[in-house]
């Protein structure tokens, strides 16, 4: 590998790890992101981290002030609709080609641990989120699309600082509304899992909203 194509390499690594630790708390909103201290904790150079900075602002997860220091950016609350809108339009859809589709990939083995939750067990939030994240994507790669798998993963990734920790209050009611959504896929009828999708994903948003109104 030649040295620009190694660099380039090193600048999406980057990319990928900033990312993660923005969208998994590690960075807070506010926090500011120094290239130095990006760089030691990395171990890379500032070059990369420069270049990793400069997708993260573009995305907008990351915003720069007259030449300041960039800070880790807080989603505005009609992004956040916005995002929650594109998310009910394309997981609806991939609810409905997942069960067209027939194949059942994780399903059977996270319904065993969705009516393990419904039952009594009670999963870390940590736990919980992993499971909510391996049933969405399940779904998203039982369509068949690659393109839809990756635009479902990369929008679901900006609502995760509101997982069931945050919000308790939807761990049954979700648990159940997911139980509904794996029951229709495997009994492959599209519009039974198209409707359960679109109940389970409103009632996400408003108990987001409500969240985003208490702030």
């Amino acid at each position: 590998m030649d040295e620009e194509a190694l660099a380039a390499t090193r600048g999406q690594a980057a990319y990928h790890r900033l990312r993660e630790m923005i969208l998994d708390g590690t960075f807070p909103v506010g926090t500011p992101l120094q290239e130095n201290m990006l760089a030691a904790k990395l171990g890379v150079s500032r070059t990369p981290v420069r270049e990793a900075l400069a997708q993260l602002i573009n995305e907008g997860l990351v915003s720069r002030i007259s030449g300041l220091t960039p800070t880790v950016r807080r989603l505005s609350v009609d992004e956040f609709i916005e995002i929650l809108h594109m998310r009910r339009l394309l997981e609806i859809e991939a609810a409905g080609r997942a069960a067209e589709a027939g194949q059942t990939g994780d399903l059977l083995i996270i319904r065993e641990r969705i009516l393990a939750f419904i039952s009594g067990e009670q999963p870390s939030p940590e736990e919980h989120t992993a499971l909510d994240d391996r049933l969405h994507s399940t779904l998203a790669e039982l369509s068949g699309s690659k393109l839809l798998t990756r635009y479902v993963t990369d929008l679901r990734s900006k609502t995760k600082m509101f997982d069931k920790g945050r919000l308790p209050e939807r761990f049954l009611p979700g648990s159940r509304e997911h139980l509904a959504i794996v029951d229709a896929v495997l009994a492959q009828r599209p519009a039974d899992a198209q409707q359960a999708m679109r109940e389970h994903l409103d009632n996400v948003r408003e108990s987001i909203l409500r969240y985003l109104r208490r702030l």
